[in-house]
């Protein structure tokens, strides 16, 4: 019981990491404040939904969780909509900035009076994505990814002298129902995908939970400014390259 009478907000938590989200932390004894567009369908101990991309719900919807004191923020919200730069116009610029930095920003900033001196600290999580570490296409989400992991290390170094640890997962691809209709579009894109990781595989989100569960939790409570890669060792090295120059 990792987080046990904890109170931890948790973004994105309808999603596919965001489900793996839930039953960890309801696992580890947390008391959560589930928030996505559409709650309805989320067993969690509050619910508050709002759309991360509209800065005045973000702000509303903060202030409302922020009336009592939130020991952890598990900031999960994301996606993107487009791959390369020639189908990256302003529209997606604009959306996937604010889908993947601006709300996560505006939402956390909103949350800190409500995480400052917490008994024991507070954690502030970021999922992220090793796009915010290297470039592997999705140029306006890599971009903001980037800039939520300079956003983590601003408030790790700023308001830990008010007792908060912030740091980030960056999963690689996570296997999610969205990887199974994009399998069927394309029967061959597991086989072709996996060769790109050491590991030989994607992770799953249950592996995405537990790595920002750890982060979270005071297993990790000298840690802060961090970024873990959740990646099936996809930014350890490149492993087509090697294996082309050693044939």
């Amino acid at each position: 019981m990792m987080l046990a009478g904890k109170r931890v907000v948790l973004t994105g938590a309808g999603g596919g990491i965001g489900t793996a989200l839930m039953a960890a932390l309801k696992a580890a004894g947390a008391h959560v404040v589930a928030c996505d567009r559409d709650c309805a369908a989320i067993e969690a101990d509050e619910r508050v939904a709002f759309d991360i991309t509209d800065v005045a719900q973000t702000e509303a919807a903060a202030a409302r969780i922020a009336a009592a004191p939130v020991d952890v923020l598990i900031s999960n919200a994301g996606g993107t909509r487009v791959d390369g730069i020639e189908a990256t116009d302003t529209a997606a610029i604009l959306h996937d900035m604010a889908l993947n930095f601006t709300g996560a920003a505006v939402f956390s900033r909103a949350l800190l009076p409500a995480m400052r001196g917490r008994p024991g600290g507070s954690a502030a999580v970021f999922v992220a994505s090793v796009n915010g570490i290297s470039h592997f296409g999705s140029p306006a989400y890599s971009s903001a990814k980037a800039g939520i992991i300079a956003w983590a290390r601003a408030l790790a170094t700023e308001e830990g002298r008010h007792g908060l640890r912030a740091n980030v997962v960056a999963p690689g691809s996570v296997h999610t129902p969205a990887w199974d209709a994009r399998k069927a579009r394309q029967p061959d894109i597991f086989a072709r995908v996996t060769a790109l990781y050491p590991l030989g595989r994607l992770v799953s989100p249950a592996e995405v939970a537990n790595a920002a569960l750890f982060l979270a939790s005071p297993a990790a409570s000298g840690i802060t400014g961090t970024v873990l890669p959740v990646d099936a060792g996809l930014t350890g090295g490149n492993l087509p390259f090697i294996d082309i120059i050693s044939a």
